[in-house]
């Protein structure tokens, strides 16, 4: 099967990170099993993920890295069927076309046409689940990878960037501070501490700490947003208007520049809260957790993975992206990574209408056709 016959396959499975993607993985394990791959399958419940190898367990092979869940379509006005391609005018539209099941199909056509015979490295695919939900599933699979995998030479993390060699994103946490106060009635309320007030004071001092970062911190211009941020996405609590809450949850998350550490940012996030709960009297209190992250990725372009990626694609215009990727987890174990990848995130993935231009897949068939060529005994 070629790349389109093989992505029209693949969005017709409906694999929302909500849902199991056990059927598109049973495909796609059978696929590669009957051409003669070894496969290790991670099982998580309702979900599972693949490292799939061809060719001698060596050193110097290429990993290509795929996810396989898609962002759900409800509420999005689609004039095409979500889980049913259709191609028209040199695009194919559907789910996951771009974001990313174009670059899967690509690693399957590639691996249905490649002999293990004629492999003097191996070729090796990472297959996970619920990117889409903060990289959930690789955070669960990095820890099967075989080991050959971590003397690779080279892994290309396909997410889109328009055939572009990306190096570099932003690592992210999510957290949640829950706010707690004092229980009254409404009537009195200059008496108790208001659980939703001190939610607002501490997203006030998150608002400000965005602002210290934006003024005073670090900077890389590569990025839309050069600076760390923070984000509040949602608070809510009380629970009637003649209650004064005594709880009240803020969910909030920040994206941190790789000169930026983790820990620096949590310590600054305890001190806000600290500040927050200053201009409260006894019986406030903020408590923070956080619930996910991964971690941020930057590969310098003088290195030799980068370089190699430059004569694999063709490009050698080195780009960072705003969005969140898998490739800090192969990066974090030493493997030269890159991100790139057939389609726009920005142009066309999580949109209505999402669709892949059949010239972005060509032109990765092209980038994968050199892959081969470099593992390919001479």
């Amino acid at each position: 099967m070629d790349t389109i016959a093989l992505l029209e396959k693949l969005i017709a499975f409906e694999t929302v990170s909500a849902k199991s993607n056990l059927p598109l993985i049973d495909f796609v394990d059978e696929f590669l099993r009957s051409r003669g791959w070894t496969v290790d399958r991670i099982e998580d419940g309702e979900k599972a993920g693949l490292f799939c190898t061809l060719g001698p367990i060596a050193s110097g092979g290429i990993i290509l890295s795929a996810h396989s869940d898609v962002v759900p379509t409800d509420g999005q006005n689609w004039t095409k069927e979500a889980f049913q391609a259709t191609r028209q005018d040199g695009r194919i539209y559907g789910r996951g076309a771009t974001d990313m099941k174009g670059f899967l199909a690509a690693m399957l056509a590639l691996a249905g046409r490649v002999k293990a015979e004629y492999l003097q490295a191996p070729l090796m695919l990472s297959i996970s689940y619920d990117e889409e939900v903060g990289c959930v599933g690789m955070q669960n699979m990095i820890a099967h990878l075989p080991d050959h995998f971590k003397s690779a030479a080279l892994c290309i993390v396909g997410e889109p960037t328009e055939m572009k060699v990306a190096i570099g994103h932003k690592g992210k946490s999510a957290m949640k501070a829950v706010c707690t106060g004092q229980a009254g009635h409404s009537s009195l309320a200059p008496k108790f501490v208001n659980a939703v007030q001190v939610a607002a004071a501490f997203a006030r001092e998150l608002d400000v700490l965005q602002t210290r970062m934006a003024d005073r911190g670090a900077h890389d211009e590569a990025y839309d947003i050069p600076y760390s941020t923070f984000h509040v996405g949602s608070i809510t609590g009380g629970s009637a208007l003649n209650i004064v809450p005594d709880r009240a949850e803020v969910l909030f998350e920040f994206r941190h520049l790789a000169a930026d550490k983790p820990e620096d940012l949590l310590s600054s996030i305890d001190a806000a809260a600290a500040k927050a709960l200053a201009g409260f009297k006894n019986g406030a209190g903020i408590e923070i957790e956080v619930f996910n992250s991964y971690p941020g990725f930057d590969a310098a372009p003088e290195s030799v993975g980068v370089q190699r990626a430059f004569a694999l694609a063709e490009n050698a215009n080195p780009v960072k992206v705003a969005f969140g990727t898998e490739a800090g987890f192969f990066a974090q174990l030493g493997i030269p990574t890159v991100v790139c990848g057939p389609g726009s995130m920005s142009a066309q993935g999580h949109k209505p209408d999402e669709y892949i231009e059949e010239s972005q897949l060509a032109a990765c068939d092209d980038m994968l056709g050199r892959v081969l060529e470099a593992l390919q005994l001479s």
